[in-house]
């Protein structure tokens, strides 16, 4: 039985991921990434502190419900201020580590869900 979720063709597909960036329908990406159904942007947090309101801005106009959040090897904490600033523009953030939110990307896209990724390698 085949278990990979259908996702259509024009989708963004997350398919490989490590500490120099990611694989994303067919292209390699360095660094980190936003990554939307529609299109990938480079993300412009570096590591966990560079991490702002502004730095999502590439999602605000996407229409996005759901915002995971990779933190790298490990799960850390979003500030509550981040995470409220997201909630007053309709976007409830989950934090995980960069794996999880790539496999929970592809299911929720799957779904068909209102989804975005924003991604730091995994160091």
């Amino acid at each position: 039985m085949d278990v990979t979720p259908l996702i259509p063709k024009e989708r963004q597909v997350i398919e490989s991921y490590g500490p120099r960036g990611f694989r994303v329908s067919g292209v390699t990406h360095a660094g980190a990434v936003i990554v939307t159904p529609q299109a990938v942007h480079p993300w412009n947090a570096a590591a966990w502190p560079d991490i702002t309101i502004d730095s999502f801005a590439p999602i605000f106009d996407a229409g996005v419900e759901i915002l995971l959040i990779g933190s790298g090897r490990r799960m850390l904490m979003l500030a509550p201020t981040l995470r409220q600033a997201l909630r007053s523009r309709g976007i409830v953030a989950d934090v995980m580590d960069t794996g999880a939110a790539c496999r929970t990307y592809a299911i929720l896209l799957a779904e068909e869900r209102r989804v975005a990724a924003a991604l730091l390698p995994v160091v």
